[in-house]
């Protein structure tokens, strides 16, 4: 049409790349706080605080209707119901990379999905190679297995435009390949005592959203209130209720179906997406990590960071990480079977490696599973090497990175 201005169509990759620039800005962010919240929270379990502090996590919280009851410590409420909204993000995040991500391209998906393999089987081989025939600490064989991507982009951040593009996304594909490894692990290793009523309920709940999906319902009310029948049953199941945060994201649509694509808007997973970031950012993943990380240190000495269990944990999480995700690349590169992504090189792929060690939030909460609360001891255990095995990633990967990248870089 005469004087009409021209329509610019944006492509699907264009659209995958400007919602991952958006998403490694606010990670980023967000990765600072969990550090403020965990030191916060070690603060408050080592002072006058602590008995208030423990005392607010222990409030018990109901939810009744009808013959329905939900009673919780608060504690609880965050581990299994907050973090079910982060569970669901990364559920959104797995299904907009599988669908027109980096895992939409086969010549892209082997190399992250590889070193995010090595990099959760050597810290698993790590941990029970030192906690090998005591069957209760090997509960915990998962805790070093995934990595923080919130932490582990906090501090690549630091770094500024040094760091090259190529270098942050082969970070993000690793740490969404191992984070669907580890709610595979969850799924799996941690579940017990099932009832068969509530996972039938579960059931028909996951086919309803199937059923939402196929007639292409775009309205995102019909999916989140079957949504939340689902975390029910599934908390009621015995299979951990987190998992239904990601059933759930994998059945929201990411097309509307009306030809506005192109332009990126009226898209439901991405609309959920952007909604959900900054509040998972900057309050659900800063409240889990002041609700878990407050280790109290009394009685602690240089001697219980050599206990087996932290050990383990430590040696996992910096040693084990590293080897398993650089040990991946070079040999999945050296045969050819991957290319080192643009302007990466090896000395800033194996800081990468490092960074990828800090496995705090997903490693606090497999802890949490692993050791209930009826083994505080190995709970308290567990945290400290997490806390000291990411502390130990972070400083030193940082370093490494400082060293080994270009001191001024143009982008």
């Amino acid at each position: 049409m005469p004087g009409a201005e021209p329509v610019t169509r944006v492509l699907p990759m264009q659209r995958a790349r400007a919602a991952l620039i958006d998403f490694l800005r606010l990670e980023s962010s967000g990765g600072i706080l969990l550090v403020l919240a965990a030191a916060f929270a070690l603060i408050a379990a080592n002072s006058p605080l602590a008995p208030h502090y423990h005392a607010f996590f222990d409030l018990p919280v109901q939810l009744r209707i009808g013959a329905l009851d939900i009673d919780k410590p608060l504690l609880l409420w965050i581990n299994d119901g907050l973090m079910a909204i982060f569970f669901l993000l990364i559920g959104l995040e797995l299904k907009r990379e599988v669908v027109e991500g980096q895992f939409s391209d086969r010549r892209q998906i082997a190399l992250p999905l590889v070193c995010a393999l090595g990099g959760m089987l050597m810290p698993m081989a790590a941990y029970a190679l030192i906690n090998r025939g005591d069957a209760l600490a090997m509960r915990g064989v998962a805790i070093p297995a995934a990595t923080d991507i919130a932490f582990a982009l906090g501090v690549m951040s630091l770094l500024s435009s040094r760091v090259p593009m190529g270098l942050k996304l082969l970070l993000t594909a690793i740490a969404v390949a191992d984070d669907l490894g580890a709610i595979l692990i969850i799924a799996f290793f941690y579940t017990d005592h099932l009832s068969l009523p509530a996972l039938a309920v579960a059931a028909l709940a996951l086919l309803a959203l199937i059923a939402l999906n196929r007639l292409r319902v775009l309205r995102l009310s019909p999916y989140l209130l079957i949504g939340a029948v689902l975390w029910v049953a599934m908390l009621k199941s015995g299979v951990h209720a987190t998992l239904a945060g990601v059933a759930l994201g994998f059945t929201i649509p990411l097309s509307s179906g009306r030809g506005s694509e192109e332009n990126g808007q009226h898209r439901p997973l991405e609309i959920l997406e952007h909604g959900l970031h900054p509040w998972v950012a900057y309050g659900i993943l800063p409240l889990f990590a002041f609700a878990n990380a407050g280790v109290p240190l009394a009685g602690l000495s240089l001697a219980s960071l050599a206990a087996p269990v932290p050990l383990g944990v430590a040696l996992g999480l910096f040693a084990g990480k590293q080897i398993g995700i650089f040990g991946s690349a070079l040999l999945l590169i050296g045969l050819g079977l991957a290319r080192r992504p643009p302007e990466v090189s090896w000395a800033s792929l194996y800081g990468m490696s490092i960074l990828c060690g800090i496995g705090f939030t997903m490693s606090l909460f497999i802890g949490s599973l692993a050791f209930e609360a009826g083994h505080v001891d190995m709970l308290v255990l567990n945290r400290v090497g997490i806390l000291s095995g990411s502390l130990i990633a972070a400083v030193v990967g940082f370093v490494w990175l400082w060293v080994s990248l270009p001191k001024a870089q143009s982008r």
